[in-house]
């Protein structure tokens, strides 16, 4: 397959690259750290395809995905891992519009442009990371939970958009997992990397529309998966 992973220097993007590219699949990886995205194409050289891309310049993302196009004419899956969230207690104003300007407005730009081009394809699997966090607002990050929620909306429109089709929308909504993005003091209930996206690749392989990772706590996932 010719995967495109949107945010692939560290955390889950960049665990789900090597899984992928271990498996000998075309893997392109973006991220906005150059010496990272070397590192990547170093390890596994014949299977990784590394672009310097930050999301919200949106224009620059077209061109990567036009660039891909030109290369490997058919991407068969894409997953969109890039984010941003900043601890903000004191709402810095320009800490907030600038995850904003991350989660959605450069988010939305790859999220639709790739949609529409699975819609070109008339295929694809489109993978897409939100968060829990998105369903409980907190006062030391408003803009993040505001724009994972949005992300979630925007996710189940395009779910009910792709009924019909054979495009895919699968929705993975972590809880707080082992990486840079959990901040904060007195932490609980994050889960170990690997183990979550053990728990992902199987979601993506079963084509699910949505897999909410909490840690242990089924009656938790249960009611989020069914009611939420």
């Amino acid at each position: 397959m010719n995967i495109m992973i949107i945010g692939a220097t560290s955390g889950i993007g960049h665990n789900l690259w090597r899984h992928y590219a271990s498996m000998k699949h075309n893997v392109i990886v973006t991220g906005r750290r150059k010496e990272l995205l070397a590192e990547m194409e170093r390890e596994l050289p014949e299977h990784t395809q590394s672009v310097l891309c930050d999301i919200s310049e949106t224009d620059t993302f077209v061109d990567v995905l036009e660039n891909t196009l030109h290369k490997y004419c058919h991407i068969d899956m894409a997953i969109v891992c890039a984010g941003i969230g900043e601890l903000n207690p004191k709402l810095d104003v320009e800490a907030e519009m600038s995850t904003l300007s991350v989660n959605v407005t450069g988010w939305t730009n790859a999220v639709s442009l790739i949609y529409r081009l699975f819609e070109e394809q008339k295929s694809g699997h489109l993978v897409i990371i939100t968060s829990v966090g998105g369903l409980q607002p907190t006062p030391v990050a408003p803009a993040y939970s505001a724009s994972k929620a949005f992300q979630i909306n925007y996710t189940k429109s395009l779910q009910c958009k792709a009924k019909g089709t054979d495009i895919v929308i699968t929705e993975i909504r972590p809880g707080l997992v082992d990486t840079r993005m959990a901040k904060g003091e007195g932490l609980f209930w994050v889960m170990p990397l690997e183990k979550v996206c053990r728990s992902i690749v199987r979601s993506i392989d079963k084509k699910q529309k949505r897999l909410v990772v909490t840690r242990r706590w089924r009656m938790i996932n249960f009611i989020l998966k069914h009611f939420i």
